[in-house]
This record gives C-alpha cells, sequence and structure tokens, in this order.
C-alpha cells in the first residue's frame, strides 16, 4: 500500500528526491522547508528550490523557523505522515519531531556512514582524497547522523571531480535509493543495521577561511582543495595584492625547484604554479570584479614568470 510521505529539504540537493517521489505512487502530504532568505545582490527574499517545486505541485508547504515548539510542529503533526523523508533541510528535529511520523523518520546522507557524519560530507570526501562516496539511507535519531543505515549505495570519485560535480550525482544516486527503501518499508522488509562503531569521521561545516590556497602544500593536496571548493568558497589566493580565485586547477607529477608559490610559467596544461610538492597548473582563474577567465586569457599581455604568488 502507499505510503503517506512528509518531505523536508531545504536546497538543490534535496529536489531530485522530491522529484522521484512525485512520480512515485507514494502521496506527498506536505513539504517542510527553511524560511525565505534574501539573496543576490539586491538582498531580496528568495524562496528555496524546494519550496519552488514542491508550489509547482500544489503541495501543502510550511516553514516553521524551529521544530521545537508545538506550534512549529502543529502542520507536521497534522499531515498524520507514515513516513518523513529528510534531505538536506537545515534545521534540527527533536526528538518528539522524528516520533510523529507512523513509520519514522528517513534521511538521505551524502556519503558512506560512518564516514563523514555531519554539515558537508561531500566536500570533505574530495578534501580527504576519497576513491569513493555514497548515499546512506538512515533512520533518524537525536544524535547528528547515528542512526541505523537501511541501505548504501556507492559511487567512485572521478580524480577531477568537483563538489558541483559530486553534489549533481549523489543526489540523483540518492533519489533512486530512497524509492527502494520506500519500497523495503512498504512492504515490511526493511531491515535498519547499526554504524560501525569504526571510522567515524566528521564532515565539519566548510568556512570561508579555508578556500585560502597555501602553496608549500603539495601539489595534489591544492588541486583537491580547489575540486572541493567549486562551487563554494572558491578556492583563492593572492596576485598583485589583491584576491585570485582558483575555479580549476590540475596536480602535474612534476618536480620544481622554485620556491613554492613561484609562478613557473603558461603551459598548454594552465599557469604553473610550484607548491611544496609537485606543480600546481591553474586552469581557470578570477580576479576581484571580473569573470572567471582560462589561464591563457588571464595571462594576456603579463609577464608572470617567476612571480609568487601567495
Amino acid at each position: 500500500m502507499p505510503l503517506r510521505i512528509a518531505f523536508a529539504g531545504t536546497p538543490g540537493f534535496a529536489v531530485p528526491p522530491l522529484e522521484a517521489l512525485a512520480r512515485s505512487a507514494h502521496t506527498v502530504v506536505g513539504v517542510l522547508t527553511q524560511p525565505d532568505r534574501p539573496a543576490g545582490r539586491g538582498r531580496q527574499l528568495a524562496m528555496s528550490p524546494v519550496k519552488e517545486f514542491a508550489l509547482q505541485r500544489g503541495w501543502p508547504i510550511d516553514q516553521p523557523v524551529t521544530l521545537r515548539t508545538p506550534e512549529g510542529r502543529a502542520m507536521l503533526a497534522s499531515w498524520q505522515a507514515d513516513v518523513l523523508v529528510v534531505v538536506a533541510y537545515g534545521l534540527i528535529l527533536p526528538q518528539v519531531a522524528l516520533d510523529l511520523p507512523r513509520l519514522g523518520c528517513l534521511n538521505i546522507h551524502g556519503s558512506l556512514l560512518p564516514r563523514w557524519r555531519g554539515a558537508a560530507p561531500i566536500q570533505r570526501a574530495i578534501l580527504a582524497g576519497d576513491s569513493e562516496t555514497g548515499v546512506a539511507i538512515m533512520r533518524m535519531e537525536a544524535g547528528l547522523d547515528t542512526g541505523p543505515v537501511l541501505l548504501s549505495r556507492r559511487l567512485p570519485i572521478a580524480d577531477d571531480a568537483t563538489s558541483a560535480q559530486l553534489h549533481e550525482l549523489l543526489s540523483v544516486l540518492g533519489a533512486a535509493a530512497l524509492l527502494e527503501a520506500l519500497e523495503l518499508i512498504e512492504s515490511g522488509r526493511a531491515t535498519f543495521s547499526p554504524q560501525a562503531g569504526a571510522g567515524v569521521t566528521y564532515a565539519a561545516k566548510i568556512e570561508k577561511a579555508e578556500a585560502l590556497m597555501d602553496f608549500s602544500r603539495s601539489a595534489i593536496e591544492l588541486d583537491r582543495q580547489v575540486r572541493a571548493f567549486n562551487p563554494w568558497p572558491i578556492a583563492e589566493t593572492r596576485f598583485a595584492g589583491e584576491v585570485l580565485r582558483v575555479h580549476r586547477a590540475r596536480a602535474l607529477p612534476e618536480d620544481a625547484s622554485a620556491a613554492a608559490g613561484t609562478v613557473l610559467g603558461l603551459g598548454a596544461d594552465g599557469l604553473r604554479v610550484a607548491a611544496g610538492e609537485g606543480v600546481l597548473a591553474l586552469q581557470q582563474l578570477q580576479r576581484a570584479g571580473r569573470k572567471p577567465v582560462t589561464a591563457r586569457e588571464f595571462c594576456n599581455g603579463l609577464n608572470l614568470t617567476g612571480q609568487v604568488l601567495g
């Protein structure tokens, strides 16, 4: 028998699972999303991607500031959901809210739990040089991503994958995994397994300060930093006293005798810069107040060889 599903999510990552629910036989009885927030240069109030999609479908929407009060939970309670599906919602769900759905709450988490519990699993996996990641469908409990797991689906991390690209792949993978999970619950075949006690890591929220590149690190680490922080906050260095953002780069298996941060010259693979170990080719750059350009466009009319970034 199809289930009554309530959904809680906010960013674009949560939209593919919501689209999958819309195509399924299940009934979406309501959608929770964060309140509209100022966005853009004009700081106009903007609705979340999840709210935009829910409006198109004509579903009931609630945007409580908190779920810790009876008033904040009132609409969720009124929906009488069998299951609450939570995807990057952004608000803490207290136990009293988790207890409302008849069959509990499911979360789609963008990692292979217990690795990378927390706010930024996609970025942290790239920064750490993980060879694979995936999604886990878990039953939510009061702890931070500590609930038992119903199923996981794995995904290799390509050597040139950015957070933006991995984000899209995992979102689609999570949507398919969610429908599998709901089928197991609907048929009474769901078996939740406690997370392993070993291998727990935490994916702390990304801070803007982490975007600053330190060329004394290895080229491989810098390559990961550039990929992990695309599309936000974008890795950056300093050039001619101003911020220089690096949107794309590639680690080269070469040695450089120059000091870390020294520009070695423009090559076919980008603007080559000496790292603490190896060479980093900067491929797409952006000066303050300008658009991103290729390394060749950036170097047009400039003699950068020998200059030091950072």
